[in-house]
């Protein structure tokens, strides 16, 4: 991280052979967002106190600072004030950043903001289709508490576009409790091998995602490159379903 920050000389660490410039130097000018800040160790805290005080940064491996001039944006989930106490952020640093600072409600106290959020999020994950949000399904998001945030809501809705049956996300599709790839019926498995139910699964999953192989494979929990292999090794055999054929 302190190489992407504030970059490195060519020779400065195994791998280094060439200079890098650090994510500081080229905000220089403009302003930079440093996400979950609270996360960063102790050792990189001091270096950006420096950076903040200073209006230099230091490349690692280098033997002279380098002038930048740049606003930085720090966002956190946690309470900073609190992590002082503890001893785990500095708090030289913590004053430093906090001039202005900002607090965004959670996102159970913003039901307007999860109508605007959800249209935004199904419209970016509907592939091409036209997907609405069925009401009851708009009423159970409302009523969610979401202690992840906004990314807990984008996760949850790329995962039901992903397995809407149709064009409509109903109430089942949010239901995240074992969700993910198409469950089979113990049925449908009798007598079947195991490189069978491999392709059934495979075959399911394709159908759930309109053939959309990155979603898919994301779903399968294997490799794109895995997926077009298997899909080949099927195609060989003569084994590839007609509206199997064609990756959108």
């Amino acid at each position: 991280l302190e190489s992407e920050l504030f970059g490195h000389e060519r020779g400065a660490f195994t791998g280094a052979i060439t200079r890098k410039t650090g994510k500081f130097e080229l905000a220089s000018g403009g302003t930079i967002l440093l996400d979950e800040i609270s996360e960063m160790e102790l050792g990189l805290q001091a270096k950006l106190l420096r950076v903040l005080q200073e209006y230099e940064v230091d490349r690692v491996g280098g033997s002279a600072p380098v002038p930048v001039d740049v606003r930085v944006v720090a966002t956190t989930n946690r309470r900073l004030a609190e992590m002082v106490d503890r001893g785990r952020f500095r708090e030289d640093l913590y004053y430093r950043l906090t001039v202005i600072p900002l607090v965004l409600p959670p996102l159970r106290e913003r039901p307007a903001d999860v109508d605007l959020l959800t249209d935004h999020f199904l419209e970016r994950f509907s592939a091409g289709r036209a997907l609405r949000l069925a009401p009851e399904a708009r009423d159970a998001l409302k009523a969610r508490p979401w202690p992840g945030n906004v990314r807990e809501l984008e996760n949850t809705l790329e995962r039901a576009a992903l397995l809407a049956g149709g064009d409509v996300v109903t109430a089942d599709d949010l239901d995240d409790r074992g969700a993910g790839v198409p469950r089979l019926a113990l049925t449908d498995l009798a007598g079947l091998t195991v490189r069978e139910m491999e392709r059934r699964l495979i075959f399911d999953t394709l159908k759930r995602t309109h053939n959309n192989r990155t979603q898919a494979a994301r779903l399968l929990g294997i490799s794109i490159r895995t997926l077009r292999n298997k899909l080949a090794e099927y195609r060989q055999r003569g084994e590839l379903p007609a509206d199997a054929s064609a990756e959108s």
